[in-house]
């Protein structure tokens, strides 16, 4: 069964999956930019602390950001606006947008093996907001970015921007900024049908369980196991991989990636339900403030126009079949 799931990935994803090594090192610090794209927008390129003197009172400076940030407002952004600041001048000086994104997430950031192009939900948002920025035919870079690699890429400025099914949360807005949340997903353990294992709890003791190195998924099994051994890899398809390969006996991600997986492979499943939150948003450096804003004003417009919104055309063509029953977007949030 392992074999012929392994088969059908390969028929599904053959173009992607034949520029992968599962057991490729990890330490490479970013994918080399996926040149000449076609898009449906027009072309694309290629410690010890020292104490406070006892007399001094404390300075009445405010808080760092990721002390104000709860999980009830970590999905707050800055209001939408067009106006030009220096993020947006530099990306219209250059000429074009430069965006991490994922190249093997099926549905969400892949190389259609009909096309040989990039396609997906996070690569349709990718055309629009440079299409805001630069024009009709704007010019995009896409740079595949590993999970673990998506925010040093942001701190470099090796990146615009990131749109790679990237989670809001308080650890990451202390590192990077981002946009309100376009997509609202949850954790949740993926596993072969014939397996014993029913959720994210102590079905998993003794299993050896996948997932993508500095993802959400590695934060929670590190945090609570459940008696199960932990193996990273960069990318979420090398689980998949390794779960065919009986390397792993199940992957754990969020439910939108899962269900992308086993839309690939139907000798696995869903198990349980996902239990977490994951919004997610389009990261950015934190100095690219207007930047922000104006990925928000894109994603408003994204977001309106109900049922024949661009937001439910993207997901009518790309998620629907596999995560039914949404009914639209998130609410954007905002925290000014």
């Amino acid at each position: 069964m392992r074999a012929r799931g392994l088969r059908n990935l390969r028929a599904v994803l053959a173009p992607v999956a034949s520029g992968m090594c599962v057991m490729a090192a990890a330490a490479a610090v970013l994918v080399p930019a996926l040149v000449q794209e076609t898009g449906p927008a027009g072309p694309a390129r290629h410690s010890a602390s020292v104490p406070a003197a006892p007399h001094r009172a404390p300075r009445p400076a405010a808080a760092p950001a990721a002390a104000k940030c709860t999980a009830q407002n970590a999905a707050e952004s800055l209001r939408p606006s067009s106006d030009d600041g220096a993020a947006v001048s530099r990306i219209k000086e250059k000429g074009q947008l430069v965006v991490g994104v994922d190249q093997n997430t099926y549905r969400w950031g892949y190389r259609d093996p009909a096309t040989g192009k990039l396609a997906g939900f996070d690569i349709d948002l990718v055309w629009a907001i440079a299409r805001d920025i630069l024009g009709p035919d704007p010019d995009v870079v896409f740079k595949a970015v590993p999970t673990a690699q998506r925010v040093p890429a942001l701190q470099r400025h090796t990146v615009d921007m990131v749109v790679r099914t990237m989670t809001i949360n308080c650890a990451r807005k202390a590192q990077v900024a981002f946009s309100t949340a376009y997509f609202q997903a949850g954790q949740q353990v993926l596993a072969p049908k014939a397996s014993k294992i029913k959720a994210f709890d102590d079905s998993l003791r003794g299993k050896r369980v996948c997932t993508a190195a500095g993802s959400t998924g590695e934060s929670e099994l590190r945090a609570q196991r459940h008696g199960a051994s932990v193996l990273t890899v960069p990318n979420q398809l090398d689980c998949l991989v390794r779960l065919q390969l009986g390397e792993a006996d199940a992957v754990l991600t969020d439910n939108a990636l899962a269900a992308a997986q086993a839309a690939q492979d139907p000798t696995v499943e869903l198990k349980g339900r996902p239990f977490t939150d994951e919004p997610y948003g389009v990261a950015m450096n934190q100095d690219d403030t207007d930047l922000v804003r104006r990925v928000n004003k894109v994603l408003d417009d994204y977001r309106d126009g109900g049922s024949d919104s661009p937001w439910m055309r993207a997901y009518r063509t790309w998620l629907r079949a596999d995560l039914p029953g949404i009914s639209g977007p998130p609410s954007p949030e905002y925290s000014d």
